[in-house]
């Protein structure tokens, strides 16, 4: 079942289209009866979920909504009085064999374990975007006030504000067609950086521009953008690299990600090297892209939209890349890694974590010499004795899965956790808290 932002629609005609599909199948030549039928039994089948999902919707109105092993959500709410429902990582609601939603940590776990993907299973097994350790943005609109415009970004044009749904803040586009934001950022943008976030666009021919300059300074909207830039697109205009009046080569990949949920978009540049993600699939990947670089990233949604169809985007991340692990580890003895990835206040690994992981066990096979301490940290957000020990466990577990899925001895492998106990920025800043949950690795001297 899929979350669609939009506010909840009756649903009509249902009965009509199962009637329909009775009389087609009696009506039609067999070639065109298939394409029908297909089409038909496909809008009865999303009009059943969403039924499912409108009554699933009803019965926990008023509940607080926490990831099945989120344990300080669950204990916290649950002190407080407050109903409790669990869902899995994607927000989904965990429901029992009754379709009845569950508030049993125990019972949640079991339900969701047959949903659970590892590091390297599935489509994750040969994804290879690791996240830039350089925080240099970093948005989840917490410090903005529901119904505002984003306080840290730059207003251009459009119909924007910050919404909130189930304890998350997402800024919302209503239109018009050429709506655009500017992110500011402390400095131009380096040779190698990522930016990352989560959009939803429910209408297939949906767009957004996404640029590394903005067009401001040529006197006009998207079209006049110099070189490449970056689209994220339904299964109409697709999402990659693309070009306008100016040169660049183009790389587009269609697909209906967009369309049904918040689905994230990845890009990394390293020099001319640009590639593109949605979800777990790298959509292009262009060694010579033209690409502008400045202090500002921009936004722009370029199809025409409205109230009945707005654009969802979520947290914004933009860092800057550098060397590899090894080159880093050996030049300064230790080294911060924001691509491990962790669920909410949990030591459960996320399957982006992937290339990350993979890197870090190929550097370990390639210098059988080497051993590290693996060190966890968080920001300061929650209680410092839970922190210490939530960064204990997740610690230990990147020691489990490199053991694991290498091979690596554990005895070249020591764990520590520190918790919030030493930050390399400030917690009073977005970016800071970003920078402070890290998982670091520190050469060890024989």
């Amino acid at each position: 079942m899929i979350w669609n932002p939009r506010p909840p629609r009756l649903l009509v005609g249902l009965g009509f289209a199962l009637f329909t599909l009775v009389v087609l199948s009696a009506s039609f030549s067999a070639p065109l009866e298939a394409q029908i039928l297909k089409r038909i039994k496909k809008t009865v089948t999303k009009a059943a979920e969403q039924e499912s999902l409108n009554q699933i919707d009803r019965m926990v109105r008023g509940k607080v909504r926490c990831v099945f092993d989120d344990f300080e959500c669950i204990r916290k709410n649950e002190k407080s009085g407050e109903g409790v429902v669990l869902t899995d990582d994607n927000g989904q609601i965990l429901v029992d064999k009754n379709g009845q939603p569950v508030s049993d940590s125990e019972q949640g776990a079991e339900i969701a374990q047959d949903r659970q993907v590892r590091p390297g299973e599935g489509v994750w097994a040969n994804y290879d975007f690791v996240p830039g350790d350089d925080i240099l943005y970093f948005d989840d609109y917490s410090g903005d006030r529901v119904g505002s415009f984003p306080r840290r970004m730059n207003f251009v044009r459009g119909n924007w504000e910050v919404v909130e749904w189930q304890g998350r803040r997402l800024l919302r586009n209503s239109g018009p067609r050429y709506a655009a934001i500017e992110i500011p950022l402390p400095s131009a943008l380096p040779d190698r950086f990522t930016i990352e976030f989560e959009v939803y666009m429910p209408h297939g021919n949906h767009r957004l521009a996404v640029a590394t300059y903005s067009p401001a300074a040529d006197g006009g909207n998207w079209t006049k953008l110099r070189g490449n830039f970056f689209q994220a697109g339904g299964s109409g205009p697709g999402s990659g690299v693309v070009t306008r009046e100016r040169g660049g080569p183009e790389a587009l990949t269609r697909g209906q990600e967009f369309e049904e949920a918040l689905s994230p978009l990845r890009i990394t540049v390293d020099e001319r090297y640009a590639m593109v993600y949605v979800g777990s699939k790298r959509v292009a990947n262009v060694p010579n892209a033209e690409l502008q670089r400045s202090a500002t990233v921009y936004i722009e949604n370029m199809y025409m939209n409205g109230s009945d169809n707005p654009i969802y985007i979520g947290p914004i991340r933009i860092a800057g890349g550098g060397r590899d692990l090894y080159d880093r580890l050996a030049k300064d003895g230790r080294i911060a890694t924001q691509g491990i990835l962790f669920a909410t206040n949990s030591d459960r690994i996320r399957p982006e974590s992937t290339p990350t992981l993979e890197e870090i066990g190929t550097m370990l096979k390639d210098h059988p010499e080497l051993r590290i301490a693996i060190e966890g940290h968080t920001d300061s957000d929650g209680e410092e004795g839970y922190n210490q020990e939530l960064s204990e466990r997740r610690a230990a577990a990147v020691r489990a899965f490199l053991v694991e899925h290498h091979g690596i001895d554990q005895a070249r492998l020591q764990t520590a956790g520190f918790g919030e106990s030493r930050p390399v920025a400030d917690n009073a800043t977005p970016e800071g808290k970003q920078q402070n949950r890290r998982v670091e690795l520190v050469r060890q001297v024989n």
